[in-house]
């Protein structure tokens, strides 16, 4: 039986060979997203594994929310999107990881007013992550991460 998705991309990341890590922040790891139709969407996954945000201690719980907005203004900074969305639901893989989804004035009204996952997923899948593609972004976000910390 193999492992969670989750247990392996902390594994991965710890170990070095998980090409969609962007950067080690204190709460846990950052990785660009499979899905890149919005291009810098990334997820910040806890470190130490826990189950939810409420499982921490209130500092804990500071430290994640801080990296948290500071992911955000670092894909704000390396992307040209107009905004970002959060999301920490838990209800899949049940860990502490985080959406951090820039949302982009060229979108359709309609969708961009919804939740990211509004899109058919047919067009969702459209765009993956490509490291050749993305790692100069990948980059871009992650030094603007360290200047924040």
């Amino acid at each position: 039986m193999s492992q969670p998705r989750y247990i392996e991309r902390i594994e991965t990341a710890r170990n070095g060979t998980n090409p969609t890590v962007v950067y080690k922040v204190p709460s846990g790891w950052v990785f660009l997203a499979n899905i890149q139709l919005f291009r810098g969407y990334c997820i910040l996954q806890s470190d130490p594994v826990t189950d939810s945000l409420n499982s921490l201690t209130i500092p804990q719980r500071e430290q994640y929310l801080r990296d948290m907005v500071i992911i955000g203004d670092a894909i704000l900074e390396a992307t040209n999107a107009y905004r970002i969305n959060y999301a920490t639901l838990g209800n899949l893989e049940p860990v502490l990881h985080s959406h951090i989804v820039p949302r982009y004035l060229d979108e359709p009204i309609e969708l961009r007013q919804g939740l990211p996952w509004s899109y058919p997923q047919e067009q969702l899948d459209s765009i993956g992550f490509d490291f050749e593609r993305d790692k100069e972004l990948m980059e871009n976000i992650a030094v603007a991460i360290e200047k924040r910390l």
